[in-house]
């Protein structure tokens, strides 16, 4: 007997339709799609008032801040670049496929080192904050480094939900405040980025501070540094940093008109499933996993508001 009329006189039509399987809702989607897609509502413009435009030779490296994790530092990072702390110096260290780092080089003279000001000479580690109330929005895969990972405001983040902490993740492109040995030795005027490879095994022992939104290029392509720790090992060979400015200290038509992908919505949920599972031609394998580090958050011209 044929299984469909097998099927017919026992009755079973809808039992086998129960363990069909049900029909995506929606069709899976390249990354380019997923952008093509988007709504003008996906995108946001970084807050001028916490985005720093870092000015070198070869141009502007904009930095997005997150007082959410490290208020402290950021404040104290913040008034430092306001009072113009900054201007002049270089970037010191240049280490390959680790971090650029940047800051007074007569910052361990006293009798030579530049003021800081009204800021704090000092600040207490900022490593994690309490995860209750963030709004994480998850990452289905396991992380090797972290319980849970996901995104908070457009920052990748770690986190323990037993011990209710979580913390910035140190991915691509992400700024960190460097310190001495002891863990409240840092203060923001030293700061480093990732350029290479992530890092992780630094999550939690720096204070991340935010993150390079544009130009990270024009850090990762400076020569590399000696062999003590990628650092120069001549005044000549460091790069010069022109200006330190708050975004808000400019006038609108010179600000940076950029616009960043939201990561709190489903247009987001969707672009990390097109990472986890590639869908383009040229992929023959989809690994069905993806890492905190492994997705950039996309970025796109913003049209200029007239004035």
């Amino acid at each position: 007997m044929r299984l469909s009329t097998l099927v017919a006189s026992l009755g079973l039509p809808c039992l086998l339709a129960a363990h069909a399987a049900p029909p995506p809702a929606t069709p899976p989607r390249t990354t380019a799609e997923v952008l093509k897609a988007s709504q003008p509502g996906d995108w946001r413009a970084p807050d001028p008032a916490r985005t720093l435009v870092m000015e070198l030779a070869s141009g502007p490296v904009l930095i997005e801040l997150a007082p959410r994790f490290a208020p402290r530092h950021v404040a104290n990072l913040l008034a430092l670049a306001r009072g113009r702390y900054f201007d002049g110096l270089a970037v010191l260290r240049v280490q390959d496929n680790y971090v650029a780092q940047w800051g007074d080089p007569e910052a361990d003279k006293p009798d030579q080192a530049r003021s800081l000001g009204a800021a704090d000479l000092r600040l207490p580690a900022e490593f994690d904050t309490a995860l209750r109330g963030l709004p994480l929005t998850r990452l289905p895969d396991a992380d090797g480094w972290a319980p849970v990972t996901g995104w908070v405001d457009g920052f990748p983040v770690a986190a323990d939900p037993r011990r209710g902490r979580a913390w910035l993740a140190h991915c691509h492109a992400m700024v960190g405040a460097a310190r001495a040995n002891p863990p409240d030795s840092s203060n923001a005027s030293a700061l480093y980025a990732v350029i290479g490879h992530a890092p992780r095994a630094l999550d939690r022992n720096i204070t991340l501070v935010g993150r390079v939104i544009s130009g990270i290029e024009r850090l990762s392509a400076l020569p590399r540094g000696g062999a003590t720790l990628g650092f120069y090992e001549q005044a000549e060979q460091r790069a010069a940093i022109r200006s330190v400015r708050v975004l808000d200290e400019l006038p609108p038509e010179q600000r940076p008109a950029l616009e960043l992908l939201r990561t709190d919505t489903a247009t987001w949920q969707a672009l990390v499933e097109s990472r986890r599972n590639r869908r383009e031609a040229w992929f023959v394998h989809r690994a069905a996993h993806v890492g905190v580090c492994d997705i950039a958050v996309p970025t796109r011209p913003a049209p200029r508001i007239p004035q």
